[in-house]
């Protein structure tokens, strides 16, 4: 094993860190590599957390959750990415423990009185979140599903792509406009977030879904969804009509913190395989780890990972802060490091392993799959970069 341990945690944080090792432990390389050949979802995984309350790491001690934040999500996560389970295993719970803020910070009581300490309990789930759309990528103000009030009921009708993890969640977090672009004076306004019952949708038929094939994140579906004339009660709707863009925005950075945290854990996990077969490797009588053109990619790229992590930590660290601090840089710059540095970890695993570094077996290929991946989600690293040039550097906007 390689050193992981290279900051400084809380005693909070070493308690999450041994807890999720301790779980992890019981899902090892085969268990995802078999996960990601099938396509299945890691239900025994994700039950097991669910098992052990951390689906409500969020969710405020008042409603049975843990009351943790970003300090704690982000050596969660990269434990699980770092375990053997990849950026894959990250993800496929990642959706449950984030996508219950929204309903902590502006949901009705009674609908978090009602769902929230199911979600903690692992009885519910809140797993799928629907923003994307085929033309609104990165611009998502331009997304066209309508939601249209009709007395006590939203009518909603559109259509949401890369739609994550719904097969495998009770609930769908939707954003919708209510009021068209054309007619709102920012076009940040006018969007608004509700909650909807999946089986309850599928079952009247008012949504219909369709897996997308991809070759990365296989155990993680995603899904193009269509809504037709979906009814969804007024008092699902999360928040106030009309900001339901803001609302998403609010908690936006520390969230890339953590999905920077799931980066580092796969460079992590890659550097690890590298690592053990470049020491076990023999070629001409040695082992091929004693050849500097096999030692310095992976010591190269385990500075970086290291580095990069250390960005992570400090800025969860500051997202804990009352100092007010804006963590919109600090996130940027991480998410954009741990990509590069994640990609960099499994591009040398791979070329560590030869041949070999195709073969299923030896899960590199897998984690280059996954690196690759973490260069375009949740944003494009092009994206993260014009945010530091504008909002950090002063320059112009470039779009």
């Amino acid at each position: 094993m390689i050193q992981r341990d290279t900051v400084e945690l809380s005693d909070q944080q070493r308690l999450v860190r041994d807890s999720i090792r301790e779980i992890c432990a019981d899902f090892n390389e085969a268990y995802w590599r078999e996960r990601d050949r099938n396509g299945e979802y890691p239900y025994e995984f994700a039950d097991a957390l669910a098992e052990h309350g951390w689906f409500g790491a969020l969710i405020p001690e008042e409603y049975g959750g843990a009351g943790m934040g970003t300090p704690e999500t982000v050596v969660m996560m990269e434990e699980i990415a770092a375990s053997g389970g990849g950026f894959s295993a990250a993800q496929s719970v990642h959706g449950g423990i984030y996508n219950s803020v929204s309903l902590v910070e502006y949901g009705s009581e009674d609908l978090k009185n009602d769902l929230l300490p199911k979600v903690a309990s692992g009885e519910v789930s809140i797993q799928a979140f629907g923003l994307t759309e085929p033309n609104a990528g990165s611009d998502s103000t331009a997304i066209e599903t309508r939601a249209r009030k009709e007395g006590e009921e939203y009518v909603i009708d559109g259509q949401k792509i890369w739609t994550s993890r719904v097969d495998a969640s009770d609930y769908l977090v939707l954003m919708a406009r209510t009021t068209p672009r054309e007619d709102v004076e920012k076009r940040t306004r006018g969007i608004s977030m509700f909650l909807v019952d999946i089986d309850e949708a599928l079952s009247n038929g008012a949504l219909e879904i369709e897996p997308i094939e991809k070759t990365a994140s296989n155990a993680v579906h995603s899904y193009e969804c269509w809504f037709e004339g979906l009814r969804v009660p007024e008092d699902r709707l999360i928040g106030e009509e009309g900001r339901g863009f803001y609302q998403m925005l609010d908690g936006l950075n520390e969230e890339r913190l953590v999905i920077a945290a799931e980066c580092v854990g796969l460079g992590e996990a890659a550097l690890d395989a590298g690592v053990a077969y470049a020491n076990q490797r023999e070629v001409f009588g040695r082992s091929i780890g004693t050849n500097q053109a096999i030692q310095h990619p992976l010591a190269a790229a385990y500075a970086r990972v290291q580095a990069a992590k250390a960005v992570v930590y400090n800025g969860a660290d500051a997202a804990a802060s009352e100092s007010g601090v804006d963590l919109g840089a600090r996130a940027n710059v991480a998410k954009y490091l741990a990509s590069e540095a994640a990609f960099e970890a499994a591009d040398a695993a791979v070329q560590t392993h030869g041949g070999f570094g195709i073969a299923r077996e030896y899960d590199v290929e897998r984690y280059f799959r996954e690196a690759r991946l973490t260069r375009l989600v949740p944003i494009t690293q092009q994206l993260a970069l014009n945010f530091l040039g504008e909002n950090v550097l002063g320059m112009e906007r470039s779009y």
